[in-house]
């Protein structure tokens, strides 16, 4: 049997994860991991390469540990989007930052100073705003750190780090190279017009670019030796985590849609051709298969407030539930599930709907709670938590839809998320589609999987892929006696969220995320 590794670079984890050839998962093992903040840099967010990729080979050799006759015959990478660090021209790491890195809060202001509108323009040329993109990063570091910029040769993504640091040549692709803004929409190719008008060297977008499924390196002797992988195992080229997660979904063709569901909740529409969004809203990607692009939106930290729950507030509940040898948050679901639709009115302030161009978000908070402890109960903001993930999907999807002209019919359900019975309910009776959910839950690792096989050549192509592999297990049906209940709470949430984004605008409470310069 043939087997393929996923290595997965998260925003709160690294992973490895070992399929078969037929899409079985065999084996997983992961590590939180945090990034470093510098107080003299707010906002600052580096990624630890040297840290991590330790992380990364503890992982990769307890995975391998856990499979018998292991023969692992490709290695695909993936990673959180819009991560980048910056080589030199030696291919050593120089500078690495995390997804949600909001230093360069003036160079964002001063690339608007520019000229009126210019990324309004650059977002129609590459899909991206300033908000998490490559440009006012590049322009911090050239202010901040001169000496690392100007020794700096080229930019690749994490995921290419991964790769990198495997034996693979640094190099992009477009779903996760995209995410920095300075790739050109309608090539799929970095754009030099995008650096000048930033005032970058254009050299920095040297690396070069491969669509993902394209063999481009090998395990080297060094790397072999470090994770136990056999020297010259083939590197393929991954991508994005979002992108490849939808691969790993199935969710291949033009109008399929899918939610996936981790520290972020990202919602994906396949198009086949990129689409201006006049309103400057949504964000437009790269598809992982080549010749698809995808209109997506955002939900932030989703994720991260489900686990700041359980640590923070529900500690016994997380503790009876590991030493019983229990899933957490399937403990917790168990006592949210007894709390009525609408969680008794309760309006959790988390993530605002997606607004690419002025990106920013509320301070965390629950509104409408009762001093009944039947009512404001630990059990009703939990269910409260999950059910505003699902109401900010639900206000994402319009948005897409006022664009796309089509709001999904079903919706594929991934990730983290979507173990939680409870949660895929929810989500369905929200949205008021069927909700699928596949076998395999790490479809961003399955989508990686993929990846290496096509790139060895054991599946045709991803269509051929995800037609053997991809699985579903479940679909959940929309309960209809609960869609006024639903309608009713996105109503009241939004027309909450803009008072307690007027608070935080104002400095009177503290926004849980900015983009720089919002």
């Amino acid at each position: 049997m043939k087997h393929l590794l996923a290595l997965d670079a998260g925003t709160g984890s690294g992973r490895a994860v070992i399929f078969d050839e037929n899409g079985h998962q065999l084996a997983a093992a992961g590590r939180e991991w945090s990034h470093k903040s510098h107080p003299q840099y707010p906002g600052s967010m580096d990624f630890d390469t040297e840290t991590n990729w330790k992380l990364l080979v503890t992982c990769i050799r307890e995975a391998s540990a856990q499979v018998s006759d292991l023969n692992i015959v490709a290695v695909s990478t993936t990673s959180m989007r819009e991560g980048i660090v910056v080589y030199d021209e030696g291919g050593r790491e120089l500078w690495a930052c995390a997804n949600v890195d909001a230093r360069a809060v003036q160079e964002v202001k001063d690339l608007r100073s520019l000229r009126p509108g210019i990324e309004y323009d650059l977002y129609l040329l590459s899909g991206q705003t300033f908000a998490l993109g490559a440009p006012p990063r590049l322009l911090w570091l050239k202010r901040h750190l001169p000496d690392v910029y100007a020794r700096a040769a080229s930019i690749a993504m994490l995921s290419d780090w991964a790769a990198h640091r495997l034996g693979a040549p640094v190099a992009v692709d477009p779903s996760n190279g995209g995410t920095t803004g300075m790739f050109d929409l309608k090539t799929r190719r970095w754009s030099v017009e995008v650096a000048r008008q930033c005032g970058l060297r254009p050299e920095l977008l040297s690396a070069p670019v491969y669509e993902s499924g394209t063999p481009f390196g090998e395990v080297s002797a060094k790397a072999a030796a470090e994770t136990g992988l056999r020297a010259g195992t083939p590197i393929v080229m991954g991508g994005g985590d979002a992108q490849l997660g939808t691969i790993g979904l199935g969710v291949i063709r033009p109008g399929q849609t899918a939610v996936l569901g981790g520290t972020f909740w990202q919602q994906m529409v396949n198009l086949p051709a990129p689409m201006a969004d006049k309103s400057g809203r949504i964000r437009m990607n790269f598809h992982a298969v080549p010749g698809m692009w995808q209109a997506e939106a955002i939900v932030f930290f989703p994720g991260f407030a489900a686990r700041w729950f359980r640590d923070a507030m529900a500690p016994d509940i997380k503790s009876a539930a590991l030493v019983a040898g229990r899933d957490p948050y399937a403990a917790l679901e168990e006592m949210a599930a007894v709390v009525p639709p609408g969680s008794h009115g309760i309006i959790p302030i988390f993530s605002d709907a997606m607004d690419y161009a002025h990106w920013r978000h509320a301070a965390p908070s629950f509104l409408n709670l009762s001093i009944d402890p039947e009512i404001a109960s630990r059990a009703a903001l939990f269910r409260s938590l999950e059910e505003n993930a699902a109401i900010v999907t639900l206000a994402n999807l319009r948005r897409i839809a006022a664009l796309t002209g089509e709001f999904p019919e079903r919706i594929t359900f991934a990730s983290g998320a979507s173990k939680g019975p409870l949660w895929c309910q929810i989500l369905a009776d929200v949205l008021q589609v069927p909700v699928h959910t596949p076998v395999v839950k790490e479809a961003t690792a399955l989508g990686a999987a993929i990846c290496a096989g096509v790139g060895v050549g054991l599946y045709a192509d991803f269509e051929t892929a995800a037609s053997a592999l991809v699985r579903e297990e479940k679909t959940y049906q929309p309960n209809p006696k609960n869609a006024a209940v639903y309608e009713d709470l996105y109503a009241r949430w939004s027309a909450a969220y803009p008072v307690q984004l007027a608070l935080a605008d104002q400095g009177i409470t503290t926004s849980m995320w900015r983009a720089p310069g919002e």
